[in-house]
């Protein structure tokens, strides 16, 4: 009785798994066709947040090089028009000084060191996460539902 059993069920697998894989895919298919329409709009914001965000970094940066080309100009200014060198030299050496402690007081608060680029991203993720919540981007379900298409794909 089992090897009947046995070769009724081999045949009703034969028989019926394809129309069963068809049925899988087509609901596989349709999961992440709703998956992708739950998550184009977010998508959709996330760009717009990822471009503001890269837009004001880009600015600070530009305001930052700014003020060093203006103080290098004031520095000169005052160094050959105004003052002597004899007297902006202690100018200059103060200035210097009071940058690099801000630059170690940057490393003592970050634990990272002080370099264009990771400075950069830094504020790029700092603009980025406060225009999140801002706008009230749920970062939990974005990252559910990416986990859940990349899951089904």
């Amino acid at each position: 009785m089992d090897d009947v059993k046995s070769v009724v069920q081999r045949l009703f697998t034969a028989l019926y798994l394809e129309e069963h894989q068809v049925k899988k895919e087509r609901s596989l298919l349709e999961k992440i066709e709703e998956l992708k329409e739950r998550l184009q709009p977010m998508e959709q914001l996330k760009a717009k947040i990822e471009a503001r965000s890269e837009v004001k970094t880009n600015r600070l940066l530009w305001t930052g090089l700014a003020l060093m080309s203006i103080q290098g100009g004031i520095l000169a200014w005052f160094t050959w028009w105004v003052y002597s060198w004899d007297i902006m030299e202690p100018v200059t050496y103060f200035i210097t000084f009071g940058s690099s402690m801000t630059f170690f007081a940057y490393f003592l608060l970050t634990r990272q060191d002080y370099s264009y680029s990771l400075i950069k991203d830094r504020q790029f993720l700092h603009f980025f996460h406060k225009r999140l919540k801002k706008k009230h981007f749920d970062v939990e379900q974005y990252n559910k539902l990416k986990e859940d298409l990349e899951e089904q794909s």
